[in-house]
């Protein structure tokens, strides 16, 4: 290097920044959102802030697993290192050519993301990040290695290090320093070395060969063993602590062919394929599937439409609710807490703020039932696709070993966006119709996010995975998710899901063959899937769902408007039915089971219900004429006669209540029958019975015995008991709470990068000294702000705005912040000056009493 590319080298990581063009200023923002939050002032202060721990290791949590390598390999390389230092580390001496070709890559991310900084032959990786991977006895290096020679020599004895010096061979040394060096460089050279362990015996190098991949530290006894003590008289074990010794870094590389890593992994594992079908096949799968994700939600908020469980005092739902949540929709209980969440999230129910405390519907609910089926699946599939609220940790301990519970606090989980949208794009990636095989999707985001989960997702003695990290359980959730949304269809992603997540459409062949049962099983599918990209925007989202649900409706089934009667009391709905059809059918009959078709059954029970929500026998016999493509069957007819000949003979009111009746022989028929002995009945006239219950429990108790009463009101007309919804006030979904700062837009990171440079222009532009500078350069000692008496501070502006030239000030806000800026005047009057701040990059006015001094720029400051 000459002296002038050495004196043009960076000297600092700001001096690095100071050098990148505004295009890669706004990629290192956008990649760590953190370092814009407050905008730092210049750029000294963003490379002070990008080496802060906190930043430093949210920046190395988001690295892939190659690029993680590189930076623990700089960890233990020579500071600073050049590239073919790096390479030879990373490659080892067969030189890897995968490493090499994907090593560029992972060195430009690093510098990219400030974390390593200077030209190729320098490079250097920042110092918090050293201090978080370099090796020590504390925090072993990831990478397996132990400490240099010099380091691990650092408080032995002169004589001692001299006395290895005489056993591998080498001449004596005046002092410890050189000693330590030439040791360092035998153990560096692979020729010496060799010759050197060929003289040890089989038992050493097994020793050797036990400590080589790490942990690189070993116990031994004040006495040790005959090839234990030829390791440590040749400097090949180094005591660090009384009994403990280390395996120096410089002889592990030797037994390593210089890898840092056992494995480098420079290329992605690939999503494997476990089976493959027809895209018209997943499409339609997905759509039924769809149809009942929307069916359930509506059959849950129908269960909670007059006020659902009781919110418990620590928020949330009980267990005991929740399996009855499940029991009512039929699924599993997590299960269950899923359809609870989407529903939460989506803003469809939220607690009603009573004083006894009870979840129920939003006014958004009934908002979202008059939407068209695809738009009301976009709408849950939108909020569950941003959620941060992940309820497959219900049922699980917090921190403080409370179990968690649905809808209740500490269930955010701030990666789950992210793994979803990447879930959903490595399905993508994948060729149209193809579902992948569960693990391999969990080994890609291992790779993509090494370090989110404990331990780095690996165990440190032998590098196998972990399944068990937080990011793989998200991951799996949203396998089966995505599944039961309709949003992937037989495990493949469905064209609707591909456009939720803003994946092209690919071109599909006009005639495929669908391979059918387990011999579908195909072969590893290597493929390019696509890079992990920036995080829509809520434009995007919004875009992205719409057209997710215009490709969802032509696969829904046209509403029915007919059901099929049969002689059995029951009803057979051959797919999803007219809303208006379906919310009467519900009240008139009871959901016997349901799938593609649904069975509804009549029931004395059911047709009651009808009748007590104001319908008539003839209003129930047109109903089902006009809507069954069937003849009404005779019993169906005979039972709703029957139930409405005895429906409101009896009548309810409240006395506290009595029974009334014209035919006086029902009345003792009443009397006469002991099950109604609990309601404390008694004869005031013949038509008429006393009761000690109140109206509600009068009327249940009279149809546990068999009787169909119908309440009335203090006028004696009959009160139609229709079913009140309870709602809450208008609640707002919950907002997710994000990880870490949100990401800049492009109108926040141009505007944070341009007063990022005007604020270091003001800091570093060179200044012309003033009075009292004693000669020096900048215009104020130590870097403080200029300061000129007031008379001073008027000639310098008013001269300014004659020549044109920029200024450098100090000023002191309302506040009381001082700042410092670079500006040209433009006009000077009434205490006022008008110039152009280069710092904000605008035309400013600044009172004239609040500028503590001025200093002229350097000539070649221009």
């Amino acid at each position: 290097m000459s002296t002038e590319e050495k004196s043009a080298a960076p000297r600092s990581l700001a001096e690095a920044l100071r050098v990148r063009d505004d295009v890669s200023l706004a990629a290192l923002l956008r990649s760590r959102p953190d370092l814009i939050t407050p905008v730092p002032t210049d750029l000294t202060q963003l490379a002070t802030r990008a080496g802060t721990r906190a930043s430093v290791v949210r920046a190395l949590e988001r690295l892939d697993r190659f690029a993680l390598q590189t930076a623990e390999a700089l960890a233990v390389a020579p500071d600073p290192a050049s590239y073919g230092e790096l390479l030879a580390l990373m490659g080892g001496d067969e030189q890897d050519p995968a490493v090499a070709a994907a090593l560029p890559r992972a060195a430009a991310l690093l510098r990219e993301q400030a974390l390593v900084w200077g030209a190729d032959d320098r490079l250097r990786l920042v110092r918090t990040a050293r201090e978080l991977l370099a090796p020590s006895a504390q925090h072993p290096s990831p990478t397996g290695l132990g400490p240099t020679v010099r380091e691990a020599t650092a408080g032995m004895s002169p004589g001692r290090i001299q006395e290895i010096l005489g056993a591998v061979g080498l001449p004596s040394t005046h002092d410890s320093v050189s000693a330590v060096s030439a040791l360092g460089a035998l153990f560096s050279d692979r020729r010496r070395m060799a010759a050197l362990l060929a003289e040890l015996s089989e038992e050493s190098r097994e020793v050797l060969a036990r400590l080589v991949w790490g942990p690189p530290y070993g116990q031994v006894t004040h006495d040790p063993a005959a090839h234990l003590r030829a390791l440590l008289d040749r400097g090949l074990l180094l005591p660090t602590a009384p009994g403990t010794v280390v395996l120096p870094r410089e002889v592990a590389l030797h037994l390593r062919a210089g890898r840092a890593h056992r494995a480098p992994e420079p290329v992605p594992p690939p999503v494997e394929t476990a089976a493959s079908h027809r895209p018209q096949v997943v499409d339609a799968t997905a759509a039924g599937q769809a149809l009942a994700a929307l069916a359930t939600v509506d059959e849950l908020l129908k269960e909670w439409d007059e006020g659902g469980p009781a919110v418990l005092r620590a928020g949330g739902l009980s267990v005991r609710d929740l399996k009855r949540t499940a029991v009512a929709l039929d699924v599993p209980e997590p299960v269950a807490a899923f359809w609870v969440e989407l529903a939460y999230g989506a803003g469809l129910i939220a607690s009603d703020g009573e004083a006894d405390e009870r979840y129920a519907a939003t006014p958004a609910y009934d908002e979202w039932r008059e939407l068209p089926p695809a738009e009301r699946w976009a709408r849950l599939v939108g909020a569950w696709l941003t959620a941060t609220r992940t309820p497959g940790v219900v049922g699980g301990r917090d921190a403080k070993d409370r179990t968690l519970s649905a809808l209740g606090p500490n269930l955010d989980r701030s990666a789950a966006p992210e793994v979803r949208h990447r879930v959903l794009a490595l399905l993508a990636g994948l060729p149209e119709g193809a579902s992948p095989v569960e693990e391999s999707v969990l080994a890609r985001l291992r790779w993509e996010r090494p370090l989110r989960g404990p331990q780095g997702g690996r165990t440190r003695e032998t590098g196998q995975a972990r399944d068990d990290d937080l990011r793989s359980r998200i991951a799996r959730w949203t396998l089966s998710e995505a599944e039961l949304l309709g949003v992937t269809g037989r495990g493949a992603l469905a064209a609707p899901g591909r456009a939720l997540i803003g994946a092209p459409e690919a071109p599909r062949p006009a005639a495929e063959a669908e391979p059918e049962g387990p011999g579908d099983k195909l072969p590893v599918h290597h493929h390019r899937t696509p890079p992990v990209a920036a995080p829509p925007t809520a434009a995007e989202r919004a875009a992205a769902t719409a057209t997710a649900a215009r490709l969802l409706a032509p696969l829904f089934p046209e509403p029915l408007d007919h059901v099929l009667l049969q002689a059995d009391l029951t009803a057979v709905a051959p797919g999803p039915l007219e809303r208006g059809l379906a919310d009467v059918l519900g009240v008139l009959a009871d959901v016997e089971s349901k799938g593609g078709a649904t069975v509804y059954r009549f029931t004395p029970g059911s047709v009651r219900r009808a009748l007590d929500a104001g319908q008539s026998a003839a209003d129930l016999h047109a109903f089902l004429a006009r809507h069954s493509r069937t003849p009404v069957p005779q019993p169906l007819t005979y039972l709703i006669d029957d139930v409405a000949r005895r429906h409101g003979r009896l009548r309810v009111g409240a006395a506290s209540a009595y029974v009334r009746c014209d035919d006086d022989a029902t009345l003792d028929e009443i009397l006469a029958d002991r099950r109604a002995a609990g309601l404390g009945l008694r004869r005031l006239a013949p038509t008429v019975l006393a009761a000690q219950a109140d109206p509600a429990a009068l009327l249940e108790g009279l149809r546990a015995i068999g009787f169909a009463p119908a309440a009335e009101s203090a006028a004696g007309d009959v009160l139609i008991a229709r079913a009140d919804s309870h709602r809450t006030p208008p609640r707002a979904a919950p907002e997710p709470v994000p990880d870490g700062p949100p990401a800049p837009d492009d109108t926040l990171l141009a505007a944070a990068v341009r007063a990022v440079r005007a604020g270091d222009l003001a800091s570093t532009a060179p200044r012309r000294p003033g009075p009292g500078d004693g000669g020096g350069e900048g215009g104020a000692p130590g870097g403080e702000l200029p300061r000129t008496g007031a008379a001073e501070t008027l000639a310098t502006m008013q001269a300014a705005v004659l020549t044109g030239e920029a200024l450098w000030i100090g000023y002191v806000n309302a506040e009381g912040a001082a700042s410092q800026r670079v500006i040209a005047p433009i006009r000077v009057e009434g205490g006022f000056v008008t110039a152009y701040d280069h710092t904000a990059d605008e035309v400013r006015t600044y009172p004239l009493h609040r500028v503590t001094g001025v200093a002229e720029l350097a000539d070649e400051a221009g």
